[in-house]
C-alpha cells in the first residue's frame, strides 16, 4: 500500500467517525450508561487518548529519537487503570474540549503521517477476518489504524446499542 492509498483510507475512517458523531443529539453526550457509568463524551476521551502517545512514538521513530513515555502515569500498569486514569483525567471536560481535542488529535496524526517519506512500508495484514495496516519505520511497526480499529471493535456496537435505547 502506497502512503496516499493510507491517507485516503484513515480520511474515509475519520469522516464517517465525524458523521458518527453529528447524529449523536448533543443533549446525549453526557448520558452515563454508554459503557457502565461512561457518557459518550466519556468514550470519545477514552477512544481518542492513546492516539497522541501513537503519533509521538511514530514521530519519535521517524526522527530516530527514543520512544516517549505514555500520558498516564508510569504506575499505571493495567488496562482497567490506564481507563480509569482517562476517565478522571477527562470527566471534567465539556463536550466541546472533548470534541475539540478529538479534532485536533486527529488532525496531528494525519499531519505526521502526511510527512512521513512517500516509500514509507505499508502491509495490509489479514488476521481473524479482518483487515489491519502496518505501517514500518525501521524495525518499528505502528497499526496506523488503531483508533479506528479499537472504536469498530470493542465499542461501536455497544454505543449503537445505547443509542437505540435511547431512541424508544
Amino acid at each position: 500500500m502506497k502512503k496516499s492509498e493510507l491517507l485516503i483510507w484513515l480520511s474515509e475512517e475519520y469522516r464517517n467517525w465525524e458523521e458518527f458523531l453529528e447524529h449523536i443529539d448533543p443533549a446525549h453526550m453526557e448520558v452515563p450508561g454508554v459503557n457502565g457509568n461512561w457518557s459518550m463524551k466519556d468514550m470519545v476521551a477514552h477512544i481518542t487518548c492513546y492516539q497522541p502517545w501513537v503519533t509521538a512514538r511514530i514521530q519519535a521513530a521517524a526522527d530516530g529519537a527514543p520512544e516517549p513515555p505514555p500520558p498516564w502515569p508510569a504506575e499505571l500498569q493495567t488496562d482497567n487503570e490506564v481507563n480509569a486514569w482517562i476517565y478522571e483525567t477527562n470527566r471534567g471536560s465539556s463536550v466541546s474540549e472533548v470534541l475539540d481535542d478529538a479534532r485536533q488529535i486527529f488532525h496531528q496524526f494525519f499531519a505526521v503521517i502526511e510527512n512521513l517519506p512517500e516509500d514509507v512500508r505499508i502491509e495490509e495484514v489479514q488476521h481473524g477476518g479482518k483487515m489491519f495496516y502496518l505501517m514500518w519505520l525501521g524495525d518499528q511497526r505502528f497499526q496506523v489504524g488503531e483508533i479506528f480499529d479499537h472504536f469498530h471493535d470493542d465499542h461501536e456496537a455497544d454505543i449503537r446499542a445505547w443509542l437505540a435505547g435511547l431512541k424508544s
